[in-house]
């Protein structure tokens, strides 16, 4: 497929493209395709799995949302494209917005130097057990001891 083409398909502005992009935008979440569908179908119910994938895939490809992988856990999608990290939690799933910029010259730069590797662009995923797991952690902690 062209680049031009690309383009036009992810330029089209269509009921699913706005549905898709509203879910996403309105999210606290980072949700999965699956959500991203399930939310859709509520907007716009009959719409087909393989539309909303194609759909995804195109504001992907155009800057309009992020794709997040964060190992085996399914893909999730983020409308914030402006630069920014992520907290994980390892036992949900939950992906969490955080905007503390790194400072480069002492992070980043020290790592191209030492490396002497250029970097283009870098993401930052701080894993750890968010506070409703912790919550939840520490009930059955009480409840055993």
């Amino acid at each position: 497929m062209t680049e031009a083409a690309t383009s036009d398909r992810a330029s089209r502005d269509t009921p699913q493209r706005r549905a898709v992009l509203d879910v996403i935008s309105r999210s606290k979440d980072h949700p999965t395709a699956a959500e991203v569908l399930e939310r859709v179908c509520e907007l716009l119910p009959g719409v087909g799995a393989a539309t909303v994938y194609r759909t995804l895939g195109m504001l992907v490809e155009s800057g309009q949302v992020l794709e997040l992988r964060v190992g085996q856990a399914p893909t999730r999608y983020d409308r914030n494209v402006e630069r920014h990290d992520h907290l994980v939690c390892d036992t949900c799933g939950v992906v969490i917005d955080v905007q503390v910029p790194l400072d480069r010259r002492r992070s980043i730069d020290p790592v191209q130097v030492r490396e002497d590797f250029h970097v283009t662009s870098y993401d930052l995923r701080i894993h750890g057990e968010c506070a409703d797991c912790r919550a939840i952690s520490q009930g059955k902690e009480r409840e055993r001891g």
